[in-house]
């Protein structure tokens, strides 16, 4: 086993929101954080994002299907190694070694498989740096849901904070991580996050995102779609528990009839109201403290809906706590990178039921092929 020492990490994390990469350095070994490096955040271009749309909820298995999928991973890959190599040269940084996330499309746990855009070996021979990547198989493979896995990251960094508490990380879904007063971790997939306010505005505004919740604090929550909505059959489940955004895009069919603004109001509010949901039944102890980060943080009316339905707990941003909102999950992917390298578990009974704590992330090297 590698003597263990700090590294100078990379997280770089698309979301299936599809906002783009995040990108941010920390000096960690995997168990204390030393130091946090500066956060960039680069949009994808709207014509690389009409590519990989389609393709969430596939499995490709058709020669044309894979053909298309491999085109579209080289692509994406190939730009996350530009902005890896702009992101060094920038701020004039010396990086060990990069936690890489791609973007899911399917992930299906009771056939223990995932299908990621972002290809980690060619990342490292682009960037001529290692790279660990496909964090999720070996959960997978061992019986897991495969996610989350930023809990022992929020775990290490949250040590200050007051416990109960618990993290909502809200980006192309919504998740939430649980730490109890004695570090004691419980994390599982709340629902629908971003995704389901972004593809209605896009479908019936031709906008991305309801940039800061203007649409949805213009328009009227129907509290009725909202309880239909919450009658899918995933939040019955009981954690651990994972899914993937476009199980819930499927069910904006219900918002159909309503008002640009109105619609909006209640995807917001659907999200809203799963979080709550979950935060209240599925917890071992309710928080005293909810942090929300991810893009979600960013979205006003979402805050405003979680406020009150929750009036007992105390809601803050991680801004508000000191902490830097969209660098947390990239900042977790870099920290996941150093404890694969020195074999620390990343995934655990109560985060994703995997039957024991275990390591896991596949590692290249920039000159893997040619030793191989």
């Amino acid at each position: 086993m590698p003597v263990i020492k700090p590294l100078n990490a990379i997280g770089l994390l698309s979301t299936s929101s599809l906002e783009g990469v995040y990108i941010a350095l920390l000096n960690t070994d995997g168990v204390d954080v030393y130091d946090f490096g500066p956060l960039q955040h680069i949009p994808y271009d709207e014509s690389l994002r009409e590519k990989i749309r389609p393709l969430f909820g596939t499995c490709p298995y058709t020669d044309e299907a894979i053909h298309e999928y491999n085109e579209i991973n080289e692509e994406l890959t190939r730009f996350h190694a530009e902005v890896v190599k702009d992101y060094i040269a920038t701020h004039g940084l010396e990086v060990d070694i990069i936690g890489y996330e791609g973007i899911t499309l399917y992930c299906n746990p009771a056939e223990h498989q995932i299908i990621q855009l972002g290809n980690g070996e060619l990342l490292s021979r682009l960037t001529g740096i290692k790279v660990v990547h496909d964090f999720h198989k070996a959960d997978l493979r061992s019986g897991g849901q495969g996610f989350p896995l930023e809990p022992v990251y929020y775990n290490a960094l949250c040590g200050d904070i007051g416990k109960p508490m618990a993290i909502v990380n809200i980006t192309g879904i919504s998740r939430v991580t649980w730490i109890g007063t004695y570090g004691e971790m419980a994390a599982f997939d709340c629902g629908p996050g971003n995704a389901a306010i972004d593809e209605w505005v896009r479908k019936h505004g031709g906008m991305h995102m309801d940039y800061n919740g203007k649409l949805a604090i213009t328009g009227k929550v129907n509290e009725q779609i909202v309880a239909t909505m919450m009658k899918h059959k995933y939040f019955a489940k009981y954690p651990p528990k994972s899914v993937a955004r476009h199980e819930f895009v499927e069910k904006l069919e219900h918002l159909e009839g309503l008002s640009l603004e109105d619609g909006a109001a209640t995807a917001t509010a659907f999200v809203a109201e799963a979080i709550a949901y979950s935060l209240l039944l599925y917890l071992p102890e309710i928080p005293k403290v909810v942090i929300v980060c991810g893009g979600g943080a960013k979205n006003p009316t979402i805050l405003r809906f979680l406020r009150q339905r929750l009036p007992e707990m105390s809601i803050h941003t991680a801004a508000e706590e000191g902490l830097n909102t969209n660098s947390l999950p990239a900042q977790a992917y870099a920290f996941l990178s150093a404890r694969r390298l020195y074999n620390l578990p990343i995934s655990f009974p109560s985060t994703t039921g995997v039957v024991e704590p275990m390591s896991g992330g596949e590692i290249s090297t920039p000159h893997q092929q040619e030793n191989e």
